[in-house]
């Protein structure tokens, strides 16, 4: 039976990322992330809750998420769900969380609040001149001779 483990999540950065490394030397980074989410009950007033959830990074994601992601930077996520189970030293119960795996992630917004822009770049994407390619002269000959074209 197929199955699907996949998590995306737009939010705002609770806390600047806490960066670690293992033994052998690999980057984690831990990010708290709050979705807000605005509905209206059947009484008509609009509320607001908000779900805070921690988000597991590895690798060189951990580090450049670590060095940019900022607390209240809003943040999209892509990732996977994992259950971790541990016993609870103080109390000895059996205790569980479950947790992102971020796989994939892009800072949203504009530079100064955390966007996806390069350092030292003001213009949008989409207004920056295309890279410069030598347009091919249209009346040039291709490469090669012509009796190697096969129709």
């Amino acid at each position: 039976m197929p199955s699907l483990n996949k998590v995306m999540l737009i939010g705002n950065v609770t806390r600047d990322p806490e960066i670690r490394y293992t033994p052998k030397g690999t980057a984690v980074a831990e990010v708290g992330l709050a979705i807000n989410r605005v509905y209206t009950p059947e009484g008509g007033e609009k509320r607001e809750e908000t779900t805070f959830v921690d988000v597991t990074f590895w690798g060189r994601q951990a580090e450049i998420v670590s060095e940019y992601g900022k607390k209240g930077k809003p943040l999209y996520i892509e990732g996977r769900l994992q259950l971790d189970s541990w016993d609870d030293k103080q109390s000895g119960q059996k205790r569980s969380k479950l947790k992102v795996v971020g796989e994939n992630f892009q800072f949203l917004g504009s530079r100064s609040d955390g966007g996806s822009r390069d350092e030292g770049d003001s213009a949008p994407r989409s207004s920056r001149p295309a890279a410069a390619a030598k347009p091919a002269a249209p009346d040039a000959a291709p490469q090669g001779e012509d009796d190697d074209i096969p129709f």
